[in-house]
């Protein structure tokens, strides 16, 4: 695995997060958001790209696609994955952005304006599209088999880690690199989410991003990536690989409803969390974590809530949190980095807390997790994703035994 978030710039770094319970927040630094009505963001802090990314790869990627690469470079690294245990044409690629290189095209499109369109720069294209994460990865990584891109908004990590994980079920590949990148901390990204009044306007970090309470003002933008190496176990096994957990589940489907609002009643989010746990082979009461997507909106809060208690009964002893609490809500790659998160908590023991709730919604009657519950030794636990245009991604963890 590896990890590039507002709370840590590595696994390591963001799991301690969590277990501290650090909130992520602080007034935006990347350009002066005054003129928004925003002031926090979930930014990177003390991020060094050259730790793992050379200057011509700097002036070569939008900033989404050098998080993508930084957070795989810590993942291949840890997983060992290389061409003397791996044939390139059984390596593949699905990895998910939102966006993708929204930096570069606020730049390119302003300079255009600002100079012409002589001055746009030859780089503008491969460096803004949002299939380029998947396809520099490819290129470093020589990986010859499938080498797409997911772009269902919120969803979209979610989406790449199941359908990359859908792939080694198959059998059409041993060894997949997924996960999600995003980098929408920027003039235009926060300009355009806050027209739809979904960020919070908190000033304080403590209560910027309270998902599942009542007093919730919406979610926190944030910046980073996440990325999984995905193996057959049989080839994990044949090269003694050091195995950190399994994908047993994965569902999505569509709300069909509203582009930007979840259907209410939670239906088509609750089938995805039921088919994720029916491709697992096990029941709702064997699960003992949601992660949900928990953005702290006032519609999502309380639809995902619903499902939830569709899926799992009302009286569920069932543990719930939202990371989103410390990291933001980071669109595409937030499905990544709360994989990473619901595979630490089933290696750990140790859930990551729902962090900020002092009045719980009564909409919102879910199990949150908490100081005192925390420590649970769950074997298996769910992910959920829920993006704009109605997308909804669940992912199944089980803790790794041999």
């Amino acid at each position: 695995m590896g990890a590039l978030t507002p709370i840590g710039n590595s696994v390591s770094e963001f799991q301690t997060g969590l277990a501290a319970s650090k909130v992520g927040f602080n007034q935006i630094s990347h350009f002066d958001a005054t003129e928004t009505g925003i002031t926090l963001a979930g930014e990177l802090s003390d991020f060094d790209p050259l730790k793992r990314l050379s200057k011509k790869d700097l002036r070569r990627m939008d900033a989404f696609s050098q998080y993508a690469m930084y957070a795989t470079a810590e993942a291949v690294e840890q997983a060992g994955i290389d061409e003397t245990n791996t044939e390139p044409e059984s390596m593949g690629v699905i990895y998910g952005s939102g966006i993708g290189g929204l930096t570069t095209i606020q730049e390119q499109v302003t300079k255009m304006v600002e100079k012409g369109p002589q001055r746009v720069s030859p780089m503008f294209v491969p460096t803004a599209i949002s299939n380029m994460a998947s396809g520099n990865m490819a290129i470093r990584y020589h990986a010859k088999n499938i080498c797409t891109t997911i772009v269902t908004a919120c969803a979209s990590g979610t989406n790449a880690i199941g359908e990359a994980f859908r792939q080694i079920k198959e059998g059409r590949a041993q060894v997949m690199l997924t996960g999600g990148s995003e980098a929408s901390v920027n003039e235009i990204g926060i300009a355009g989410f806050a027209a739809l009044s979904t960020l919070s306007t908190a000033t304080d970090p403590a209560k910027a991003s309270l998902p599942f309470d009542a007093n919730r003002l919406g979610f926190v933008m944030g910046e980073g990536a996440g990325t999984l190496v995905l193996e057959s176990l049989e080839h994990a096994q044949a090269r003694g690989a050091k195995i950190l957990g399994e994908v047993v589940g994965y569902g999505a489907t569509s709300d069909a409803y509203h582009m930007t609002s979840p259907d209410p009643e939670g239906t088509q989010a609750a089938r995805a969390m039921q088919n994720a746990i029916t491709e697992a082979d096990i029941t709702p009461a064997q699960v003992g974590y949601v992660n949900a997507h928990g953005t702290a909106t006032m519609g999502n809060d309380s639809a995902e809530s619903l499902a939830i208690n569709k899926v799992f009964g009302a009286d569920s002893d069932v543990l719930v949190s939202s990371t989103k609490s410390m990291t933001g809500h980071l669109l595409g790659a937030a499905g990544a980095i709360e994989a990473v998160a619901t595979l630490g908590a089933l290696q750990t023991g140790e859930l990551p807390e729902n962090v900020g709730v002092t009045e719980q919604d009564p909409a919102c009657q879910v199990n949150l997790v908490n100081a005192e519950n925390r420590h649970a030794d769950v074997e298996y636990a769910i992910s959920n994703s829920f993006g704009f245009g109605g997308h909804n991604a669940v992912l199944a963890f089980r803790k790794w035994a041999d």
